[in-house]
Formats: C-alpha cells, structure tokens, sequence
C-alpha cells in the first residue's frame, strides 16, 4: 500500500494557503506535518480527506484517487466535535456504524480503549458505584452508607472535561481499525498522564503497521514517532524528508554541558556561543566536533568536574525554529 499526495494547491481568492504540496509514504509509519499557525496544515489535511475541494493536485491511495470507499480511514480533527446532550456510548456506537462497525464488535472495541484510555468510569458508571443488587435491593434508588442513592446515568459529553472529551473523541478515530489514521493536534491541552495515554495506543497502532500522519505542536511526541517529515510555513513546504537524514545534515554542533564550577571563561575562550545557561549548566552551539572537544579538553586539565557532557544533533524543534527562522529573515 501507499500514500501520494501530489502538488496540493488551495486559495481563497488571491491568498494562497497551500502551494504545491507533495510527499509520499510508501510504507506503513508516521508522516509528520508541522508548521506554524497558519501555515496550512489542517487545510492540507482536509483537502487530502476530500473535505475541502481542491484547486489543485492529487491524493492516491494504492494508484487510486483515496476516499472512504477505498481506504479505511481514521480521523481526529483539531476541532472536538462531540454532541454534548448525548450520552458518550450512544455516539460512539453511531460513529462505529458509519464506518460500517457492527454493533457487538464496536463494543467489544469501545470497551478495550475504554480501559487503555482510563474512561470506563464515563462510559459504564454503575460499574464504579455500588449497585442495588450488591447491597441487595431492587430500586433503582437505595440506601447506602445512610444516604439515599441512585443508580448513575450514562455521561453525557457535556459533563467530561476537555481532555477527557478529547480521549473519547480519539477512540472514533479508532473504533474501524483504520489502515489511514489522521491526527490533528492529537495531543493538545492533555496534561502529561493522559498525553502518556494516547502516545501508548499511537504506538500500538504503528506496530500494526498503520499509515499515520500526524499533525502537532508537540515536537518532542512528534519526533519519537515519526520517520519522515514536511515542515510548512506560509503555506509552503520549508524542508522536507526523512528525519534521521536530516538531522544528520546539520551534524553534532550541539552540546549540553553541566559542570560543577563556572565554564564561562573556557567556553568563550574556545570561541563557542552559548545559547542557554542557568547555574552552570549550559546548551552551546558548536562548530563541530574538534571545537567542542578542545574545550572538553580545556575543563579537565583546569580540573573543572563534569556533571553531564552531550555532542547532539539538533531536535525538531531546534530544527524547525531555525529553519522557520531563516525563511522569515529571508523574506524580511
């Protein structure tokens, strides 16, 4: 199987908000598209499902224009879109149906990512209660503990919080088995147990060998997942390919250092700039190996003890921030 998209192109009258788009996934990963707000990824993402026509280019799947007839897709869009007067189960069992899920097979589905995601208790509240029959009483209203209780409704979407209406908005996503899973900004506004959560079933679903492509700000999420990137800005594509070749390209020219007495005189002395400091501790720019190994070689015979000392290639987000930031001083 594979996914090309070719020479995307939308406007809106004379704005141009993608221009020529192209990438290709010839195998089962994570695609990353990452930009700045505005740059055009959640419109790429949109033309490529067909929810926004097109101006321009194509999306093939298996040599073939990709829709739902075709392809088995999953998708969460940024914009949550649960309807907040209906009970969680009732829309989750709706959404199975319109990919075609039957209902006991949707369920079973529901009620396994109801345990990964931590959201039984709003899916099957009187299952975190106790129940009439266990204190052996019939009505629907009992008496526990001294106080008069009722059996807990079904949840309503309205009634989850954000993050929590997020997760159950990630389990439609899923409930098909989907061979094409989309993420817009999976991960946004969770708080780190349940960002944990989702990157779990994200990671699932790569190892079932799942076409991913994943949209986020996260950059650290996105770069333990993904394997080939675009990065849009101003609607355009700024850099594109495979990560590992292109961090690669810039070479080892960042270095952590922590120290146990000041290094400021030995790291100005070797010429190098330092980008952060705090009590130090300090993240360094390099012109290379040979630079930074003659200030390692500085600090041990000046006796200065070493806590941590790390040559790196340059994260995502160093990459993306700079090379957003050379197109942006290019056009000024």
């Amino acid at each position: 199987m594979s996914l090309v998209v070719s020479h995307l192109h939308k406007k809106y009258g004379s704005n141009t908000v993608v221009e020529d788009l192209s990438f290709t996934m010839e195998r089962p990963g994570v695609y990353a598209l990452l930009g700045t707000n505005g740059a055009g990824k959640t419109t790429s993402i949109r033309m490529m499902l067909g929810m926004l026509a097109k101006d321009g280019g194509e999306v093939l799947w298996n040599g073939t224009p990709l829709t739902t007839e075709n392809c088995n897709i999953g998708y969460l869009a940024e914009e949550r879109g649960l309807y907040p007067k209906y009970t969680l189960m009732d829309q989750l069992i709706y959404f199975a149906s319109l990919r075609g899920v039957p209902r006991e097979e949707a369920k079973s589905r529901i009620r396994k990512l109801a345990k990964r995601l931590e959201v039984e208790e709003y899916l099957y509240p009187n299952a975190f209660a106790p129940s009439a029959s266990m204190l052996g009483q019939k009505k629907k209203a009992f008496t526990f503990g001294g106080s008069r209780v009722k059996t807990a409704k079904p949840k309503l979407a309205e009634q989850l919080s954000k993050g929590n209406q997020q997760k159950i908005q990630f389990m439609t996503a899923l409930l098909s088995d989907p061979e094409l899973i989309v993420l817009d900004e999976p991960l946004s506004g969770l708080d780190p147990v349940n960002t944990d959560l989702i990157r779990d079933v994200i990671r699932d679903e790569i190892a079932a060998g799942k076409y991913l492509i994943m949209s986020s700000h996260q950059m650290a999420t996105v770069e333990e997942f993904c394997t080939d990137i675009t990065i849009l800005d101003r609607s355009r594509a700024v850099l594109q390919g495979n990560l590992n070749d292109i961090k690669k390209s810039y070479g080892r020219v960042h270095l952590h250092l922590k120290c146990e007495a000041d290094a400021r005189p030995y790291i100005e002395a070797a010429g190098i700039g330092i980008d952060s400091e705090k009590e130090n501790e300090y993240e360094l720019k390099v012109s290379g190996q040979e630079q930074a190994a003659g200030l390692l070689s500085a600090l041990m015979a000046a006796g200065v003890p070493i806590v941590t000392y790390d040559l790196r290639e340059p994260s995502l987000h160093e990459i993306f921030v700079e090379k957003v930031g050379e197109e942006h001083a290019h056009e000024a």
